[in-house]
């Protein structure tokens, strides 16, 4: 699969049933139902916005990066891309980027991986993994730390260099770039917008992004 293919979408902002803005360092939850289209979009440019789904219905049915990657036989995602749960079924297709890849391996930032990657003092630094946490107890779901895995990084650069290994570059994405998929299942998008200090997978800058729902197109 490509990992550069840009498609831009047909829908107009103005007929959205849902938009709101997501504070650098915020966090939100919220019902896609089937058949509606997510729009994510980067305002302001490099901007990495942590997502995560769940089965509405059946929150231990989740997002698995593991069956994605195996399943699109690449590690970026992109037009196309079909978004699979831990049980092998799509939960989302991607059916619009203009960004033209993302990242599904290098994870969210935590208190721990700060602590290990930058300084110990970094250990106390605003992360995804407590957005996502701090989103789930909000929620009202009944969602624990348990039923949270491996997520994505949209707009986010994470390069595997020829020994295996990951890199935090520089993001490819700019202002107004967006991702937009259509969910197959009612999921919930968990989002965390990243507060990230320490690596330049936003430019040392945490800004904020736009999400938009549409209704299912007849």
């Amino acid at each position: 699969m490509s990992t550069l293919n840009y498609v831009e979408s047909p829908l107009c902002e103005a007929d959205a049933i849902h938009t709101e803005v997501i504070p650098a360092g915020d966090g939100w939850i919220h019902l896609v139902k089937a058949g509606q289209t997510l729009r994510i979009t980067d305002l302001e440019g490099n901007q990495a916005a942590d997502t995560f789904f769940f089965n509405a219905d059946d929150p231990s049915e989740r997002y698995s990066a593991q069956a994605t990657i195996r399943a699109q036989g690449g590690i970026y995602l992109t037009t196309g891309t079909k978004l699979l749960s831990n049980l092998d079924r799509t939960m989302l297709t991607i059916t619009a980027d203009t960004c033209g890849r993302h990242d599904t391996v290098g994870g969210a930032c935590a208190a721990e991986s700060n602590m290990v990657r930058y300084d110990l003092s970094k250990r106390f630094m605003h992360n995804c993994r407590d957005t996502f946490l701090l989103q789930m107890a909000k929620s009202g779901l009944n969602l624990t730390k348990r039923d949270l895995a491996h997520n994505i990084n949209f707009f986010m650069n994470v390069p595997v260099t020829p020994e295996g290994g990951l890199k935090f570059d520089d993001g490819v994405s700019e202002p107004g770039k967006y991702v937009e998929m259509v969910a197959a299942q009612d999921v919930h998008c968990l989002i965390s917008n990243c507060p990230q200090l320490n690596n330049p997978c936003n430019a040392y800058n945490p800004t904020p992004i736009r999400v938009t729902v549409w209704e299912a197109r007849p």
